[in-house]
């Protein structure tokens, strides 16, 4: 038995256009501390996993084979999708490429994690309930009433429910409640026991991805076969339905950098400038002034300029939606 790190790396981060571009998504800047967060994601958890396999895109695989170069990890295996199918089916490709009692750490390559005796306990946890055949998710204990996540309602390790992205005024209930936690989009189980639930559940997309891995081509899956396969997220496929679920409540410090908001909070704390009323620059040394704005932030790139309140920062992903349509040359 091996603990495999899988780390999913098929995204593009819409709301942080203009920063992140279907060529260099969001996990691919190096703008945290000199690092990207793929190459973050890649060393935190090569320190408690024996393997890594990442499942990225036709269009960003070279970018990770880099990154990885560059933490001086050698030895790892890849699986290329040749579209989009989401997490469901990019997680099946990991679970049939190894063995069924393999146990898979599943990240995603854009969080921002703090590495340290509280992640590790948690992993610890994680792989000693997934041993024992639970499928587990990792619950963060939420700072403030995000819109932005999915939330997790539990009794101990127990789920009780799993909430979509509620209004701020559910958001707050959820806190008061105390018994509510982030949904951290990181799971482990073994894969064996994660394929037999996808089968029992979603018997289209177990068999549609198993015909897409066995025809692929030096871990380059094929277009036509893979767009067979139901596009659905591994939340709704397993995550809901399965009765092996258990959750991991956490400690360790995580944000999954999805967000200006997230951005803007982490460049503060790195010593990033801001005004008087909380504005922010980001990408241009041009001296900027913002008058009767406060908690704006500016972001500056070589072909465009976005301008945004802090607390509409989930709004970018309509802006980027729009070009894609009307502009597409701006999001490639």
């Amino acid at each position: 038995m091996s603990v495999i790190n899988v780390i999913l790396s098929g995204g593009v981060g819409s709301r942080l256009w203009p920063l992140s571009r279907k060529s260099r998504p969001k996990q691919y800047l190096p703008i945290f501390e000199g690092e990207t967060l793929f190459q973050k994601t890649a060393k935190r958890n090569a320190e408690v996993c024996d393997n890594v396999l990442v499942v990225g895109n036709c269009e960003n695989f070279e970018l990770s084979r880099k990154d990885l170069a560059a933490s001086g990890i050698s030895e790892y295996s890849e699986i290329i999708e040749a579209c989009p199918r989401n997490t469901a089916a990019a997680i099946a490709f990991a679970a049939f490429a190894v063995q069924p009692e393999d146990i898979l750490f599943v990240t995603p390559s854009d969080h921002l994690i703090e590495s340290g005796k509280d992640y590790k306990k948690a992993i610890e946890r994680a792989v000693h309930l997934a041993s024992q055949g639970s499928i587990v998710t990792f619950g963060l204990k939420p700072r403030k009433p995000e819109t932005g996540f999915g939330y997790i309602e539990a009794d101990g390790e127990e789920v009780k429910s799993f909430r979509e992205k509620p209004n701020k005024e559910t958001a707050e209930s959820f806190i008061k409640s105390g018994n509510f936690y982030w949904n951290s989009g990181m799971f482990c189980f073994k894969a064996g026991v994660f394929l037999e639930e996808l089968k029992s559940f979603e018997p289209e997309v177990f068999d549609k991805s198993k015909t897409a891995f066995e025809q692929a081509g030096e871990g380059f899956l094929d277009k036509s076969l893979s767009l067979e396969i139901p596009s659905i997220s591994v939340d709704y496929a397993v995550m809901e339905r399965t009765r092996k679920i258990k959750v991991v409540p956490s400690e360790f410090d995580w944000s999954d950098m999805g967000s200006f908001e997230s951005i803007y909070d982490f460049f503060k704390k790195q010593g990033h400038p801001i005004d008087s009323k909380g504005n922010m620059v980001i990408g241009t040394e041009i001296h900027t002034e913002f008058t009767g704005l406060k908690n704006t932030i500016l972001v500056h790139t070589s072909d465009a300029i976005l301008v945004l309140k802090k607390d509409n920062a989930q709004d970018v992903k309509k802006v980027y939606e729009s070009l894609e349509k009307e502009k597409p040359e701006l999001v490639e």
